[in-house]
């Protein structure tokens, strides 16, 4: 427990040393030429929005409440969430904007055709796109919204388009200079154990194989691609989300979910050790999720949360067996509260995590921080 105070003591401490620095850090030298996101909702900003009939979207009250105007966004959060925090603290306003976004404002009646469409989204994202999709996984299989392979031919198709603008060796200059930040796995979690509340040895094991193995085949053609800087979350403590303690008789966690987690953040370290000593040039940095939410349910007051368990809106048990929705109850103190809706951390939470993972403790992250990793 001494550990634990400790390490959030310290989260504290750089919440408070970086106060002043986070309000005037819009206007610092940004430390990477550009941040491309790819990842489900924990790192949309957006995307979804331009997915016509999905249900996994954030763009209608009371998500976005304490933005500018109240503003929901399409982030599943009362403000910003942790892909904002990270790139503020590399210099930057915000998370790129939602790669469908550029390609829509790029649309219009002179901008028909799809090479016409691509080079305006080219000209207007140098400086990154986030193409995160709520609802989306690992394994393609998992959601039915941009799945992985489909964020990633986003971005080849936005890489030919750069190369053409820049040319070869300057776009490929940029991309290697330039942090690859992803935020998958969880979706793969529940999917999976929504299905298979029990599942023997050998399921376990063909699953987790199957999400560590097509993890590797997305960041070798991300690296293929010209990605040379990978900043990886990895799997939240998802068994503690409001939603599956609302599912579990005794209110208490889910912990068959939380060691599925934990299994699938070992093979992520395992594997990305592996490709770092095979592919030249390669650096990542790895932010346990898992770590942090432990850190804040064990010990909240630390951090000044007074609530762990419930979301912040939504309805029902733990304020979880509903969604946040326009007709929903919310928190006034959601500076207090661990969780915003059924699934997704609050504003002050995300802001925690983005200064855990940017320069935090190895316990937070590791081999290096966030911030290494942008200056290396």
């Amino acid at each position: 427990m001494a550990v634990l105070r400790r390490a959030v003591a310290l989260l504290l401490l750089l919440v408070a040393n970086v106060a002043v620095a986070s309000s005037t850090s819009v206007a610092s030298e940004m430390k990477v030429p550009a941040i491309f996101v790819f990842g489900d909702s924990t790192a949309d900003v957006g995307n979804n929005n331009y997915l016509p009939g999905s249900s996994a979207r954030a763009d209608f009250p009371h998500n976005g409440v304490d933005l500018p105007g109240s503003e929901p966004t399409g982030r599943f959060s009362n403000g910003l969430i942790g892909a904002d925090f990270l790139a503020i603290d590399m210099g930057f306003s915000g998370s790129p904007p939602p790669y469908l976004s550029l390609v829509a404002s790029s649309s219009g009646e002179a901008m028909s055709n799809k090479t016409q469409k691509m080079t305006g989204a080219a000209l207007a994202s140098m400086r990154g796109a986030n193409y995160a999709s709520g609802g989306s996984g690992v394994l393609d299989s998992t959601g039915a919204t941009i799945n992985m392979t489909k964020q990633i031919e986003y971005f080849s198709e936005l890489k030919d388009q750069m190369s053409t603008r820049l040319s070869s060796d300057r776009a490929s200059a940029m991309l290697s200079k330039s942090i690859f930040l992803i935020s998958a796995g969880a979706n793969d979690a529940f999917d999976f154990f929504s299905q298979n509340r029990s599942p023997d040895s050998t399921a376990l094991q063909q699953f987790c194989e199957a999400v560590i193995s097509t993890y590797d085949s997305h960041v070798k053609t991300l690296y293929n691609l010209g990605a040379r800087k990978f900043a990886v979350i990895n799997v939240p403590l998802i068994g503690c989300c409001p939603y599956w303690r609302s599912q579990n008789p005794t209110g208490e966690c889910v912990e068959p979910l939380n060691q599925l987690a934990k299994r699938l953040n070992d093979g992520i370290q395992d594997l990305f050790s592996d490709l770092s000593s095979q592919m030249q040039g390669m650096k990542y940095s790895i932010a346990s999720s898992y770590a942090l939410v432990s850190n804040l349910i064990e010990n909240p007051h630390a951090a000044g949360f007074t609530e762990v368990k419930s979301a912040c809106c939504g309805g029902g048990k733990f304020n979880a067996e509903q969604g946040c929705t326009p007709n929903s109850s919310y928190c006034s103190d959601r500076g207090k509260f661990l969780f915003w809706d059924l699934m997704h951390p609050t504003q002050a939470t995300s802001k925690l995590a983005g200064l855990a993972f940017y320069d935090g403790p190895a316990r937070f992250v590791g081999p290096i921080t966030f911030r290494q990793l942008s200056e290396a």
